[in-house]
């Protein structure tokens, strides 16, 4: 049977959390405000673009950066124009079960989404990867087969930007050993289009009937 520790006890066990939390935002304030926001600027354009021109969009992740990559998936898919036709056709490479057991199972799980980009991708696509560390072997294969598919490749990166810094068209670094502040940096950088899409969707809305 499980003993219960008192409240009182714990308490007195424990640092103050408070002062953690501050901390915690003056770290992810100040990534914030280190950011190149050019490279953002470059993706917030491309995807802006897809939306009239109907290229596909793919984003890919392991772990929490998965996480995000589903999340942004749904933000991107509807949450940019809520209108039928005028958002992204956008992809989570992680979010099939069945697909990504069935790769890592007879392919290898280093290979789990560069075969589906493989199969799904045009010339001309974009393919956004999360990678706190950017050496997941993953990530790196499928970023090589972007370039070698002639896909647009966005890397938003933590740590040093690792292997994926030099493989990606266009890297966006947070150059912080703090994964936790590398999975935020991602999903604030997501939103962050998220919005400007939203922001721009008349401008966009025009472009579509002209198109």
């Amino acid at each position: 049977m499980n003993a219960t520790i008192p409240p009182s006890a714990l308490k007195g066990a424990l640092s103050d959390p408070i002062p953690h939390f501050r901390d915690y935002g003056r770290r992810l304030l100040a990534m914030v405000e280190a950011t190149d926001w050019a490279p953002v600027a470059k993706l917030a354009e491309d995807l802006a673009d897809a939306t009239v021109t109907r290229r596909q969009v793919f984003i890919c992740g392991n772990g929490g950066s998965l996480g995000n990559a589903v999340h942004l998936a749904n933000d991107f898919l509807y949450g940019v124009a809520k209108h039928p036709g005028r958002a992204l056709r956008v992809t989570a490479l992680g979010a099939n079960p069945a697909v990504l057991t069935c790769l890592a199972n007879d392919e290898g799980y280093d290979r789990v989404f560069e075969i589906q980009l493989t199969e799904l991708a045009n010339r001309g696509d974009i393919l956004i990867v999360f990678s706190g560390s950017g050496n997941s072997p993953n990530i790196v294969k499928v970023l090589e087969e972007a370039r070698r598919l002639g896909v647009t490749s966005y890397a938003v990166l933590g740590y040093s930007g690792g292997k994926c810094k030099a493989l990606a068209d266009v890297p966006i670094h947070s150059a912080l050993n703090d994964m936790q502040i590398s999975e935020d940096m991602q999903l604030i950088i997501g939103h962050m289009l998220m919005q400007w899409l939203w922001e721009n969707r008349e401008a966009l809305a025009e472009r579509h009937v002209q198109a």
